[in-house]
């Protein structure tokens, strides 16, 4: 295996296509690479030059090579370049600073790309099927970027399962074989299903679109593409680019469209930002004394209205007020009230319900659909107030001479050491990551891991990153008295107060608790 193959990251790389946009000569095609090279450093991208090669003494039957009704064959014959002239090409991109990225469309070519020691192998959408090629590019042990138009989502399958079992380091590339590709045949939700379907494996779009249609760039980021291709060319006063080459001035305006679309859809989960903020308030109604009501106090409803404008600093908002709140001082009628009479701790409600929220969110982002036949408990080993520390949420799906059951733990949760006497279960990881306390030794668990815990054996576990996972058990004991923990201190906690029963996720159950 090729050591440039593993864990290669393929994400946010322009792939820029010469194709035969060199027209067969070396100069110009040197001018194109040093364009694109230009382009590369003025953006700070990613960025690699693909050439195409194929040996055309065998690659096109002796009897065609005059044929005119296959159009491209006549164009091979005429762009055609030799090894060294390519090597040439190969040589310019590397001193250009960028990425070598070729495209063979036979098995010749394959050992071509060996020679030159090129970075990335990229399979074509017609070459997609062609298995005896496709053994070739594996054997190099290179990167693989794959480009599957024309094939169904099954014979997509079929070419992700052929260079899995071959251990190849891969991505895919979403392409549509009309050239130029008009606004309705692009197709662009496909990069999503290609997601959904193989999440470990990056996904791109090889785009045919005429140049300078620079919006779709910015949809497929959207959708999710991560690898960016367009045939790309210099034109001159004897040479015309085809509809779907764009210029360096059209690639200039592809890259800053995808610059946009990075900065429009943001990184990781939104920040509110503190204008934002400003400008909400300034919309939002305030409490507001209806009655002179004095220190000590406990307001209600009716002592208290709400009303535009939310003052600045310590103005209490209409959305935060509480019935039974004590007045911290004397409040003349019509006078703001204090944020500070707000609790400085959340209460039990608030702790209950962000579990309940933060543990169905995780759920809905692990796509893990849970149905309505469970039990709920939010288990908190040294009480409510330090769950979000120490403890987890438990979802009771079955509980007969088997059992099943979902734990979740929040980002930064850790569960004590314990061990069951009597039951016998295997933990398998579905989202996220989990550090495990076996016996003393850790071990990192990762989605799809499984780990089986004997009856007797230690085990403790925390996460950083937040944990979904099934445990999978013989009959569950614990309401009679089955986990013993290494502190003894939680032993001694009666199991009621160590445990939150949720009846249908807590729905109105908790309506009247403070």
């Amino acid at each position: 295996m090729n050591p440039q193959a593993k864990k290669y990251d393929f994400e946010n790389l322009f792939t820029l296509e010469m194709a035969n946009n060199h027209q067969g000569s070396v100069p110009h095609g040197k001018k194109i690479i040093n364009e694109m090279g230009a382009i590369a450093r003025e953006f700070g991208i990613k960025a690699a030059v693909k050439l195409q090669f194929r040996n055309l003494n065998t690659f096109i039957h002796p009897t065609f090579r005059e044929n005119k009704d296959n159009k491209h064959i006549a164009r091979f014959l005429s762009t055609e370049l030799t090894e060294s002239q390519f090597k040439e090409l190969v040589d310019e991109v590397r001193k250009e600073g960028m990425i070598t990225m070729v495209t063979p469309f036979d098995e010749e070519s394959v050992g071509m790309i060996d020679r030159m020691n090129i970075e990335i192998v990229k399979i074509a959408s017609c070459s997609a099927h062609d298995w005896p090629l496709l053994e070739k590019i594996a054997s190099l042990g290179r990167p693989i970027i794959c480009s599957v138009g024309g094939l169904t989502i099954k014979e997509v399958d079929r070419v992700v399962s052929f260079l899995e079992h071959r251990g190849a380091t891969f991505a895919l590339m979403h392409c549509v074989a009309i050239y130029p590709t008009p606004p309705e045949k692009l197709h662009l939700n496909q990069i999503e299903v290609m997601r959904d379907r193989y999440p470990h494996i990056t996904v791109g779009f090889s785009t045919h679109e005429p140049p300078e249609n620079t919006s779709v760039i910015g949809l497929a980021f959207a959708k999710g593409a991560r690898i960016f291709e367009k045939h790309v060319g210099v034109p001159t006063d004897t040479i015309k680019l085809n509809a779907y080459s764009a210029n360096p001035d059209e690639v200039r305006a592809w890259v800053k469209a995808y610059k946009q679309a990075v900065d429009s859809c943001g990184h990781g989960e939104r920040v509110v930002e503190a204008a934002e903020i400003a400008d909400l308030r300034s919309l939002m109604r305030g409490v507001y004394a209806k009655k002179d009501i004095k220190a000590g106090m406990p307001i209600n409803r009716d002592d208290i209205f709400f009303a535009m404008p939310l003052l600045p600093n310590d103005h209490m908002r209409s959305g935060r007020f509480k019935n039974g709140f004590i007045a911290d001082r004397d409040y003349k009628t019509n006078e703001p009230l204090g944020a500070g009479i707000e609790p400085e701790r959340p209460t039990k409600k608030d702790i209950i319900y962000s579990t309940i929220h933060a543990t169905k969110g995780m759920l809905n982002t692990a796509r893990i659909p849970v149905g309505h036949d469970f039990m709920v408990e939010i288990s908190h080993h040294y009480g409510l107030e330090k769950f979000h520390e120490i403890g987890c949420v438990i979802i009771d799906c079955i509980n007969r001479e088997y059992a099943k059951k979902l734990i979740v733990q929040l980002p930064g949760q850790y569960h004590p050491v314990h061990y069951h006497k009597v039951k016998d279960e295997t933990f398998q990881i579905l989202s996220g990551t989990m550090e495990v306390d076996i016996e003393g030794k850790k071990r990192m668990l990762y989605a799809g891991d499984t780990l089986w815990v004997p009856r007797g054996v230690w085990h403790g576990f925390k996460t950083d990153t937040g944990v979904i996972f099934e445990e999978i058990s013989t009959t569950s004991l614990e309401t009679l008295g089955d986990s013993f923990y290494l502190d003894k201190q939680i032993s001694s906690i009666p199991r009621e107060a160590r445990k939150t029963k949720l009846l249908n996720w807590g729905r109105h159950q908790f309506d009247n608790v403070e």
